[in-house]
């Protein structure tokens, strides 16, 4: 760059600038590069020699160069600082190799006739770019409150001496007093003349400094001008003691119940965080220390209450709330129960849990709609029942007990006939009720054979018919015997020749034993008050005839000898069924 007077011109190449300061011309060149510097002399007519020199602090010449205008011939005095660095061209143009901080000098072109000495100065300056800054001696971790070395900001092989400028996050600190403390050193290397600029930063950090960025810049001049350098960011572990305590329910669901495990974890935000901490927990008086965590394994529901955690010195403290969901059934009764058909068996599921639960009933693998009770057991009402409970809202807290019902009855048994429509056989059957189940067996009254050739229906509810065709000859008693654990009965039947017709029973295979209980009970109603009738008529008429003649009387005998005949016959009929 060229200066003179108020004005500015840029010229710059290959590495160096010109620049004329105060009318004074100034060569800038860059430290390593080669210094060129014109001779700015028109060379006169005459010229004998042209020569360079260089002055010394106190003004005396130090001659480097000698060029002579007739022989062409060039001579480099001999100058250790310049030896093998020195080129003067034809021109006289001098070029100085591998620039040092050293000639930063005042250089004097000298051109000579045999009358006259014309001389033209020439400044040199050479700047040198430092390396990147580096942030050395870093602080381990920074506290707050506390004034501590942040770390040194290193520049180093620099000329002209830098300046260098710390940053947090991108902005300029400024020193404040027992907060922001910069010390900067400018060390020159006396070899090289180069500088290091070391720049100490004692910093008292805050809360909010965690994941703070700290850099730092450093401004140098270049032969264009005014640069920056900025190191590499760095951020610092800000410790800060706890300002609040945290306890929170480590656990895989939302809930807890019986049978869970609990952890528990205790939290402080300082840095770095607590290592221990005290556990209080409901019913101990005394806090218990521990690690950031305390574990409860199989938890009752005793352990419901208030949870706190709290610094060792029992600073601070907070607390949470557990509550252990519990479901208990108590079935009644339950297991295996062996009742007689007929009896009542109430039977009740009792729920106790921590919230409102969920209660149904299963019987045989199907849902039930309504719970089981039981007023006159029935063989049906056998089975396996289950009562299951879910907690709503609580993951697999589910519990169920069974009750396995076992109706036990004597066999009865119920006998009918039926002539097949072929007319060439008929059918008896035996129709059993009963449990255990019972086994049947059919024989031949007076022969006492027994009859083998049967079939059976499939036993269901304490029900099951067995079943004979016959085709007989003559008049004949079939016999059905039933016989379980508890007892052996047996039932007989008058069955008619084949030949012989007869009133065919019609079979009743599904009445249940409640309709046969009230059908008796019906008939034995209606044989009471028709007896009670009969003989009411019977005196009524018995009175009359008395009254009337003998005709009269004659035809009552008849009549009476007809009822004696009647009953007879019914007698019969009454012991053929039995």
């Amino acid at each position: 760059r060229e200066s003179k007077g108020g004005e500015n011109t840029e010229n710059c190449f290959l590495s160096f600038c010109f620049s004329l300061a105060l009318g004074l011309y100034t060569v800038n060149a860059v430290y390593g590069d080669t210094i060129t510097m014109p001779c700015r002399l028109e060379v006169p007519d005459g010229l004998m020699f042209g020569k360079w020199k260089y002055e010394m602090p106190n003004g005396s010449p130090v001659f480097i160069a000698f060029r002579s205008s007739t022989k062409k011939n060039v001579q480099y005095d001999d100058v250790p600082d310049y030896k093998d660095r020195l080129s003067l061209s034809e021109n006289y143009t001098l070029s100085i190799k591998n620039a040092r901080i050293s000639d930063e000098k005042r250089f004097v072109c000298m051109l000579v006739t045999e009358d006259d000495v014309s001389e033209e100065p020439t400044i040199v300056k050479v700047f040198k770019q430092p390396s990147q800054p580096e942030i050395l001696h870093q602080a381990d971790f920074l506290e707050t409150e506390k004034l501590q070395m942040l770390g040194e900001c290193v520049a180093r092989e620099s000329y002209p001496a830098g300046n260098v400028t710390w940053y947090k996050n991108g902005k300029v600190l400024q020193p404040v007093e027992e907060v922001v403390v910069i010390n900067l050193q400018k060390i020159v290397d006396k070899s090289t003349g180069l500088f290091t600029m070391t720049s100490s930063l004692q910093y008292m950090p805050t809360k909010e400094d965690a994941n703070a960025k700290f850099s730092c810049i450093v401004t140098y001049y270049g032969p264009s001008g005014q640069k920056t350098i900025q190191s590499e960011p760095v951020v610092f572990d800000v410790h800060y003691p706890t300002e609040k305590v945290t306890i929170q329910v480590l656990s895989q669901s939302s809930t807890i119940k019986e049978g869970d495990n609990i952890t528990l974890k205790c939290s402080g935000n300082g840095n770095p965080p607590p290592q221990e901490f005290l556990f209080y927990i409901p019913g101990e008086t005394e806090g218990i220390r521990s690690s950031d965590t305390y574990v409860m394994t199989d938890v009752r529901r005793n352990a419901t209450g208030e949870y706190k955690c709290s610094l060792t010195d029992k600073s601070m403290m907070d607390s949470t709330t557990i509550t252990v969901h519990y479901l208990d059934l108590q079935l009644t009764p339950s297991g295996e129960v062996t009742k007689q058909i007929g009896e009542a068996l109430p039977v009740s599921c009792t729920i106790s849990s921590s919230r409102n639960a969920t209660v149904f009933w299963i019987k045989d693998n199907t849902r039930m709609q309504t719970s089981p009770s039981f007023s006159s057991l029935q063989y049906q009402d056998a089975g396996n029942y289950i009562c299951e409970t879910t907690l709503q809202e609580v993951e697999g807290l589910k519990k169920r007990k069974t009750l396995k019902l076992i109706v036990e009855g004597k066999p009865q048994i119920k006998m009918t006939k039926k002539t097949n429509t072929n007319k060439m056989s008929k059918t008896i059957v035996c129709h059993v009720e009963g449990f255990p189940k019972p086994a049947v067996q059919w024989t031949v009254t007076g022969s006492g054979s027994i009859i083998n050739k049967t079939e059976e229906t499939k036993y269901v509810n304490g029900k099951f018919s067995s079943k004979i065709v016959i085709a007989p000859e003559e008049n004949v008693t079939l016999t059905c015997i039933a016989e379980n654990q508890l007892e052996r009965t047996v039932t007989s039947l008058n069955v008619s020749a084949i030949s012989i017709p007869e009133y065919d029973e019609p079979e009743d295979r599904n009445d249940d034993n409640s309709e046969k209980v009230n059908d008796q009970a019906k008939l034995i109603v209606g044989i009471v008050v028709g007896l009670l009738l009969a003989a009411l008529v019977a005196g009524v008429v018995y009175w009359l005839y008395v009254k009337k003649s003998k005709t009269a009387s004659k035809h009552v005998d008849k009549d009476l000898g007809n009822i004696e005949e009647n009953k007879k016959l019914e007698e019969n009929n009454h012991k053929s069924e039995t």
